[in-house]
């Protein structure tokens, strides 16, 4: 178990009337630390960005405890207890948390624009379909259509959003620097699409010895801002963990 002391955890939530919250995620190789799961940061985040008091488990699944099969029989982590009743949809709880923690005590979540949901949305896919493949004669056409989905995701970054535009200001559009997809803050969005995207950054150079090409700002600025902030790196994995998860996936290119 990490992250929260019980005793502190139970008197804080009991004085300030939080709802009680245990978030149960992968555990790394080692069965206690966090392990790679896009997933379970993605929920890890949301909490901590709600600001709500909560509690972290970490799940061993070569040696998954007999309360937890009881607890959500048939269920791998990421899932969540929220006043004892077992949540277990990642996208479900992502909704059910904006709901129950809303303003005016929890802050607000989801983007303000729509494509914000959407951006990179097939950047992990893309990725997938590359580390997975052996061939030798199809690694440069999966290379190249996981760098055309980066390159789009760089182009919505570099976009600037409305608020950005003066509508007064004459001559071609001024380059976005906002830090992340919806604007200054980190959203739903990119609760969703950052873990992913560190996932992609660490494997693919380790086992492809690819990197994120160096023109695309915007991804880079992207990530930089998101390695300032704890929300991010605080329920980042290891990236040891990060490779071992990687291990028997990547596949040599033959």
């Amino acid at each position: 178990m990490i992250g929260v002391n019980m005793s502190w955890y139970d008197l804080t939530i009991q004085k300030l009337g939080f709802p009680s919250i245990e978030l149960f995620v992968k555990a790394g190789s080692d069965g206690e630390s966090v392990g790679n799961c896009p997933f379970s940061q993605r929920l890890f985040m949301i909490l901590w960005l709600k600001g709500v008091v909560f509690n972290v488990t970490t799940v061993d699944l070569k040696r998954k405890p007999a309360e937890l099969k009881d607890l959500a029989p048939g269920t791998n982590p990421p899932f969540m207890t929220f006043n004892g009743e077992v949540k277990v949809d990642v996208n479900k709880i992502e909704e059910f948390l904006e709901e129950k923690l809303a303003p005016p005590r929890f802050p607000r979540l989801a983007p303000r624009h729509l494509e914000a949901n959407t951006a990179g949305i097939d950047v992990f896919a893309k990725f997938s379909a590359y580390i997975k493949n052996p061939r030798k004669d199809i690694n440069d056409a999966l290379e190249k259509a996981l760098l055309k989905s980066l390159r789009r995701l760089d182009e919505f970054l570099r976009t600037p959003l409305t608020e950005e535009i003066d509508g007064d200001a004459s001559g071609e559009l001024p380059e976005s620097s906002r830090n992340f997809l919806d604007g200054p803050d980190l959203t739903l969005a990119d609760c969703n699409l950052l873990p992913k995207l560190h996932i992609l950054k660490v494997v693919a150079k380790k086992y492809r010895d690819f990197e994120i090409p160096a023109e695309m700002v915007g991804v880079w600025r992207y990530l930089n801002c998101a390695y300032q902030r704890v929300e991010f790196t605080g329920t980042c994995p290891a990236e040891r963990e990060i490779h071992f998860a990687y291990l028997n996936v990547a596949k040599r290119i033959q």
